[in-house]
């Protein structure tokens, strides 16, 4: 079979979501089971692919969607607890304070805390802690999910401190290999992921610093009473100098301290800037914007959550200190098990682990403690104590959180068993390459020497089909880096490319959709929010990709292995 024909098989499963969700908006609780069906059909027929490797490719998609799991009720725990202790309300009144604006807010709450909060932690989790934020200000909860998923793209590359390259990239390239080369012309693979990371720093702080800007004017586009793409771009100075203020520190972080830090230190810098230059009103239009009243708003934008949190006030005096102290101890407690050896060994000595599924040498190992859904649940416990709440307040939170888990649970028990279908296809009876790479092999024999344009796409469909940065890494910075070898250009920039597109491509993973959906209690509408978020995807990688021409063939970036 041609190259060509393996890609349309690799791709029916990618095209048959895109049709259901986005084309003929079916709910994915509808979509998902028939792509789970469509990607079976696929590995079977196509890949001749075992019946004992798809089983155990699902057993480890369901072990995979437990952790997952795990997160979205740590997240959605949170925000209820915070709403029965009447911290919500306290919340909400001090970020009017800062500024009542909601373009002000979506900045602030959505591109520098969320930034922080990936840096700290990745996996998704910025949508799900961010997201349930917003809506518990006064957003809707199909805007909440639009943002929240626009985040994961400039911090993803160094979320879960550094995991996509210093796990990804290390995983993904064959490092032995590639540093016997680079020792024989004197450099060394620390040498060349030093290279890497600079490479991707700079390409997002290039192509992010506009992401702000994305952010509000789909916000006034989509949810303004006036459907106006005007009214964001009103505020386009404070949105650039926003993303400059993330971005600069960002990027210097990436060239001089490597991958653990860029996005921790961006939002450590940039968030008390634009906080303080909001307060001072630095930058920002008279008018203030803000959403139509609720009742005003489509039936698709609302989840039950928002039905509730005006019925809930603070029951006791708080300060706004005491009302955020439960996220600042979620961030100090996510940068503490991922920066101190001591701390990290201690949260993942509790493993379940899963070695060998059927005998097809796939695993995965649930760290309980170390996933977020632990710490956010920790903090839960601490919250319970610290805000005086009673038994049946945090009993009436435990429920709420439950059922909207249960909801997201069905779709994710079929999305990410066939993400792993797909990636563990690579070993079959027909000889194939893996379904993604099948899929990359064909862009690259497609386009030649243009490739470095396509490179951050190839990246983005990975993290598309993975719904991780990591994996997509691990799946494709290898085949990126033949491409460039074979092309006789920068392997490291094309990698750099690579990385920076897989971050772009989770801003449309399905499964973390569904997962940022289901923290605000609204399902059934991905194909809406997939619908919008493609179009910043779509920037990321083109800018990311024209980036990488000028890079390869005008500038012609440094290489260790080129000399």
């Amino acid at each position: 079979m041609d190259i060509g024909l393996q890609a349309f098989f690799a791709a029916l499963p990618i095209i048959l979501a895109g049709i259901l969700l986005v084309g003929l908006r079916v709910s994915a609780k509808k979509a998902m089971p028939l792509v789970y069906i469509a990607t079976v059909a696929v590995a079977f027929v196509v890949w001749e692919v075992s019946f004992n490797r798809v089983l155990a490719s699902t057993v480890q998609g369901l072990l995979i969607t437990v952790a997952v799991l795990w997160i979205i009720f740590g997240a959605i725990l949170l925000l209820n607890t915070l709403k029965y202790s009447g911290a919500i309300a306290v919340i909400r009144q001090g970020f009017n304070n800062v500024s009542a604006d909601r373009r002000v807010q979506v900045i602030i709450i959505a591109w520098l805390f969320g930034s922080f909060i990936e840096g700290a932690s990745g996996f998704g989790t910025p949508a799900a802690i961010a997201a349930p934020l917003l809506v518990a200000i006064g957003f809707p909860a199909m805007a909440a999910v639009m943002v929240g998923m626009m985040i994961q793209s400039t911090p993803v590359s160094f979320g879960a401190v550094g995991t996509p390259i210093l796990i990804g990239i290390n995983k993904g390239l064959d490092s032995e290999g590639i540093g016997l080369t680079l020792q024989t012309m004197g450099s060394s693979w620390d040498e060349y992921l030093s290279v890497i990371t600079s490479q991707v720093a700079i390409t997002h702080a290039i192509v992010g610093t506009f992401i702000p800007l994305f952010m509000v004017v789909m916000l006034t586009r989509f949810f303004g009473e006036n459907k106006s793409w005007s009214e964001g771009l009103s505020i386009l100075p404070f949105a650039i100098f926003a993303g400059i203020a993330f971005t600069i520190p960002y990027a210097l972080t990436g060239v001089y301290l490597g991958a653990e830090f860029p996005s921790l230190i961006g939002a450590l810098v940039g968030l008390p800037i634009v906080t303080f230059a909001a307060k001072k009103g630095f930058l920002i239009p008279k008018n203030t914007w803000d959403f139509a009243p609720k009742e005003k708003w489509p039936v698709s934008w609302v989840s039950k959550f928002e039905f509730k949190l005006d019925e809930l006030s603070s029951k006791v005096p708080m300060s706004l200190t005491k009302a955020w102290i439960p996220y600042v101890l979620v961030a100090a407690i996510l940068v503490l098990t991922r920066v101190s050896d001591e701390a990290k060994a201690f949260v993942k000595s509790w493993v379940i682990p899963f070695k060998d599924i059927l005998g097809e040498g796939l695993g995965y190992s649930i760290t309980p403690l170390y996933l977020p859904g632990g710490i956010l649940v920790f903090v839960v416990l601490i919250t319970y104590f610290l805000h005086g709440m009673k038994v049946k307040e945090i009993g009436a939170a435990v429920s709420e959180s439950s059922k909207v888990m249960l909801g997201a649970g069905f779709v994710l028990i079929f999305t990410i068993p066939l993400v792993r279908i797909l990636i563990n296809s690579g070993i079959n009876d027909s000889g194939f390459d893996s379904m993604p790479v099948a899929m990359a092999n064909f862009v690259a024999s497609s386009v030649g020497e243009i490739y470095p344009l396509f490179a951050p796409m190839v990246g983005a469909l990975g993290a598309f089909i993975a719904g991780s940065n990591t994996v997509s890494n691990m799946m494709l910075a290898q085949y990126q880096f033949g491409v460039a070898d074979a092309l006789g250009i920068s392997t490291a920039f094309m990698v750099a490319l690579q990385a920076v597109g897989a971050a772009a491509g989770n801003m449309i993973a399905i499964h973390n959709v569904v997962a940022a959906s289901a923290t605000v209690g609204l399902l059934d509408q991905e194909g809406e929010t997939l619908r919008r978020t493609i179009i910043p995807t779509i920037y990321y990688c083109l800018l990311a990709g024209i980036i990488g021409l000028i890079g390869m063939y005008s500038l012609h970036l440094v290489d260790p292995l080129i000399k």
